[in-house]
């Protein structure tokens, strides 16, 4: 850990994240370097982190691994910028949504290996679900030196790029959809009388151990939501009224609609 020198472009929310999570994992400070818009931003990093905020053209030259983690739209003015000024011998991980790895690499000089990545927010947690894919150039070192990067976020897995749309609906958006669903049931526990902190606490804990069973039992979601289905009980009547209310057609047509945002974003940027 820590042999090389990791540039994140573009230090965002999301940047931030994969920064926080290497040094909480133990990846030299002196071996992070990170560009951001604003210096005031760029401060910001360097005194909470200890990192060292750099231009983009002097992180492209240094770096070994350039992390780009800029907001798809801003993908292509900042390889306008610097793309085609990268040496031969970097690895260019993409954390940018949608964009598939012929984007960048029609704007890099040829044989430059790029990594797609989707992970998400639970990685301020380390529980992160990252889930990355090889792009022309890529071997199975880049794909394992990505793995070391991402994997004290969490979890890693490997797809190919043609799954990455899909993912980026069920993982990389998944976490708001949890907190939507955990909204509406302390909701609901203060319509039944509970206090708000009443029902958030039975609430979240409840996702935390349902969450940890799904992990560590190896049983299929069916078996476990079975086994607390009662006939005749408190459970099953209230399953029955989801289904009359279409939860399960709503949450396909809502992962259906997050993939084919994704899919727009990569032809409005193309």
């Amino acid at each position: 850990m820590g042999n090389h020198l990791i540039a994140v472009i573009g230090a965002g929310k999301l940047g931030e994240l994969v920064l926080s999570g290497l040094l909480r994992a133990g990846w030299p400070a002196n071996q992070l370097i990170a560009t951001t818009r604003r210096p005031e931003r760029a401060a910001e990093l360097a005194e909470r982190y200890g990192i060292r905020p750099t231009l983009n053209l002097t992180a492209v030259t240094q770096a070994d691994v350039l992390l780009v983690a800029v907001k798809p739209q801003d993908a292509g003015r900042l390889l306008d910028e610097f793309g085609m000024k990268i040496p031969p011998g970097k690895l260019v991980i993409s954390l940018c949504a949608g964009l598939p790895t012929s984007f960048f690499t029609e704007r890099l000089p040829g044989g430059i290996p790029v990594v797609r990545v989707m992970t998400n927010t639970p990685a301020l947690v380390d529980q992160a679900m990252t889930v990355i894919s090889a792009g022309p150039y890529a071997t199975d070192e880049h794909l394992a030196l990505t793995e070391e990067i991402f994997q004290p976020l969490g979890k890693t897995m490997r797809v190919p790029e043609a799954q990455q749309d899909a993912v980026t609906a069920l993982s990389g958006s998944g976490p708001a959809y949890f907190y939507l669903l955990v909204e509406a049931m302390i909701d609901a526990g203060i319509l039944l009388g509970l206090p708000r902190q009443v029902a958030h606490e039975l609430i979240v804990q409840t996702a935390i151990g349902s969450a940890v069973m799904l992990r560590d039992s190896g049983e299929h979601p069916v078996k476990l939501r079975e086994a607390v289905t009662s006939p005749a009980g408190t459970t099953i009547s209230a399953i029955r009224e989801l289904e009359k209310h279409g939860v399960r057609a709503a949450f396909l047509a809502a992962l259906e609609a997050a993939r084919d945002r994704a899919r727009e974003i990569a032809a409005q940027s193309a």
